[in-house]
């Protein structure tokens, strides 16, 4: 048989490392700063580009898209070509897609600090950025579907699998999710509404993590993890097992991030059922990775790569499990809405997806510049460094999270909450905050020592940018044996088509009856759209991301309505939401609910209270928002918005576009009014004076259902 030369391309490679880790120092360092905010707000600096709410999006875009994101192409890019024994595609198609990549990241850059965000956890990015990630998307799986179906090999290899998932998923995913209705080039109002909105987020932002953090990156494990201990896969039966029962089940997972709030219980029961059936794959998986290296033990306590290879596949099993048993009822309404939650998150984060990436560069850098590491001693210094800053992260995030979750549920022997003011909660665990951070700085000094590793690797070797290989043409025979799946892995196509199949399963029976079944969502009277002027308060609510700190779903708890409503008594009902475009539950509670929040102060605590917090709320973490009292709002933006949110559903009268600024003016001035009677001087179009009638209006359309109730003989 005569072998044909070809050359790898490893330039496109190369430009994904070098843009991992410029993205990865940003986007902790970023994650460093606002960390450090939550127990000194003076690092706000009371500007509003560097406010918590506003660079909290950025840390998670960039961490997750853009160090993350970077990795898994790079990774992708490198083995895929040497597992189908072919160049990509095409070099074209995968440099368009790098700096497509890239001018997504910098948009999100420049606009998420400028306050434009939809506010929709990992998906915050607006509508026009939204077109350009799946324009982006179809050309990645343009160049990989492309490649796998030139191949030179014929079966695909498990890593193959999991890549093809992940497009995809990720498509489907992104697309459902961002179906929403311009109001300008970058506002938009999400085309779901309340319980809709946040079941159709949650199975994005759940399964957003498992086929953008998990699927791609255990292909990535069981690529490098076998060639950097130089041994075979354990088992490839597991591995079947493995990808098409996680892939299966993973997708019906999301609604466990809405148990006991306004979402249907037999939508939640589905979430909770198929999380716990989750740990099976899952630790499936982890086993396969950790019983490659049979073996290969005692070469791990001198390996920095397998080392950080170990650590990730542990942590990728840790959270797997902890997952699953948060979704458990009795767990979830311990931790949910805690640090707990942001523990669980960054071991996944920094473990798994962090430290396979550190194993990986440390393995693939000398065998790109053709050299050995500069310094395997830097490289186990990295790697006890990350360790030690994932346990000084994880473990007072968790402490945390219970301290916080005790404090919220006690009541003292009168009946009463013991600590009725949410802002004892938080001060509690400013020290574990201030160890959080510590940890953080420990793992963004490993991430410096590794950028210097690798630079100095590179700088003694020679970059090989097309390595070329002599590899045998592909021979089209019948399949003679191997069993089903190996005839399938030869048929890429069907492949595609079946794992597609297999993911939509749980998305179409979670999400259909829930926006075609009415009883799923009761309305209730009383529940009118917003104002004019609450509208434009609620998108500078938006704005200034403080969904990132506050909830807006006062769960069906003793300590909850009794916190949050003591007067009337009332969780939060489906049908209150049944306006809000996007739906603003939140998923942390550094400060309070605000569901209930209508009334129960004054404008005047209000407008003082977002000036000087600290002032209004001795030990406050909250930042100022200086900027409200000197902007004003856009009017002429209202027809627009009155406008768009009538084509999504909302019941604005025909026509009334060209009168809502009159009513806008009326309820501003009754505001202004009022705060000039308490000596509060204030424009009628300032933002603060918006943001207070969005305020003032929340929780009060139940209210005032509960006073007819009672007006009843």
């Amino acid at each position: 048989m005569e072998l044909q030369k070809i050359q790898y391309d490893n330039k496109i490679v190369k430009a994904f490392i070098i843009a991992t880790v410029i993205f990865g120092i940003v986007g902790m360092t970023v994650g460093l700063l606002i960390s450090i905010q939550l127990f000194y707000p003076i690092f706000n600096f009371d500007l509003q580009y560097t406010s918590f709410g506003r660079l909290r999006p950025l840390h998670t875009n960039a961490v997750i898209f853009a160090f993350v994101g970077n990795a898994m192409f790079a990774g992708v890019y490198y083995s895929l070509q040497r597992l189908m024994k072919a160049r990509m595609l095409s070099d074209t198609l995968s440099w368009v897609h790098f700096w497509g990549w890239q001018l997504i990241i910098l948009a999100a850059a420049i606009t998420l600090p400028l306050g434009m965000t939809t506010s929709k956890e990992y998906a915050e990015l607006e509508w026009p950025i939204d077109i350009a990630i799946a324009l982006i998307w179809v050309v990645f799986g343009w160049n990989m579907i492309g490649t796998i179906i030139k191949r030179r090999e014929k079966h695909m290899y498990v890593a193959v699998w999991f890549y093809i998932a992940t497009f995809i998923t990720v498509a489907v995913l992104h697309i459902v999710n961002s179906f929403e209705m311009p109001v300008t080039l970058f506002k938009s109002y999400s085309w779901y509404a309340g319980v809709q909105d946040a079941l159709v987020q949650w199975w994005y932002g759940h399964n957003a993590v498992a086929f953008f953090l998990t699927t791609p990156f255990l292909g990535l494990m069981y690529y490098f993890l076998p060639k950097a201990a130089n041994r075979p896969v354990y088992s490839y039966r597991l591995s079947i097992v493995h990808f098409w029962s996680l892939i299966f089940i993973y997708i019906w997972a999301g609604p466990h991030h809405l148990l006991y709030t306004a979402l249907p219980n037999w939508a939640q029961s589905l979430g909770v059922v198929f999380s716990i059936m989750l740990i099976a794959p899952s630790w499936g998986g982890m086993l396969n990775g950790l019983l490659t290296l049979r073996g290969a033990w005692d070469r791990v306590r001198e390996d920095a790569v397998l080392k950080f290879m170990v650590v990730a596949v542990t942590a990728y099993g840790m959270s797997t499990l902890e997952g699953p048993l948060l979704s458990l009822k009795n767990v979830n309404a311990i931790a949910h809405f805690t640090d707990w939650i942001v523990a669980h998150v960054h071991v996944g984060g920094l473990g798994w997806n962090g430290f396979l990436i550190f194993g990986i560069f440390y393995w693939l850098v000398p065998r790109m510049w053709d050299t050995k590491l500069y310094s395997p001693k830097l490289a186990n210094l990295h790697f006890w460094l990350g360790t030690l800053g994932i346990i000084f992260y994880a473990l007072p995030m968790y402490t945390a999270g219970v301290v916080q979750s005790l404090m919220w549920k006690e009541f003292n022997p009168d009946g009463f909450l013991t600590y009725q003011n949410f802002l004892e909660t938080t001060t509690k665990i400013l020290p574990l905050y201030m160890l959080r951070s510590f940890g953080g700085f420990l793992y963004l000094v490993g991430v410096f020592i590794m950028t210097y590793n690798l630079v100095k690797t590179a700088y003694a070797g020679k970059f090989i940018a097309n390595e070329e290989v002599e590899v045998a043409p592909l021979i089209k025979t019948s399949n003679t044996g191997g069993g089903w799946h190996h005839a399938l892995e030869s048929k890429p196509v069907l492949f595609t088509t079946l794992a597609l199949v297999a993911i939509l399963i749980g998305g179409v029976i979670e999400l259909v009856p829930t926006f075609l079944i009415k009883s799923n969502i009761p309305t209730i009277a009383t529940v009118k759209p917003y104002t004019p002027l609450e509208l434009h308060g609620r998108d500078i609510y938006i704005r200034e991301g403080c969904v990132g700190c506050h909830s807006q779903m006062v769960r069906p708890f003793r300590s909850e309505v009794q916190r949050y409503d003591p007067k009337g008594g009332e969780y939060s009902k489906a049908g209150e939401y049944v306006y809000d475009h996007p739906f603003l539950w939140g998923s942390k509670r550094t400060g309070p609910d605000l569901q209930r929040t209508g009334g129960k102060y004054a404008d005047s605590w209000h407008f003082r209270h977002m000036l000087a917090p600290t002032e209004v709320s001795t030990g406050s973490i909250m930042p100022a928002y200086p900027w409200l009292y000197e902007q004003v709002i856009d009017k002429s933006e209202t027809p627009e918005k009155i406008s768009a949110l009538r084509t999504v559903g909302v019941p604005y009268e025909e026509g009334y576009e060209q009168t809502a600024n009159d009513d806008l003016d009326a309820q501003a001035k009754k505001i202004t009014e009022g705060l000039k009677v308490e000596g509060y001087e204030i424009q009628n179009e300032a933002e603060i004076v918006a943001l207070i009638a969005y305020l003032q209006r929340l929780g009060t359309d139940i209210k005032i259902k509960t006073e007819v109730a009672e007006q009843k003989p």
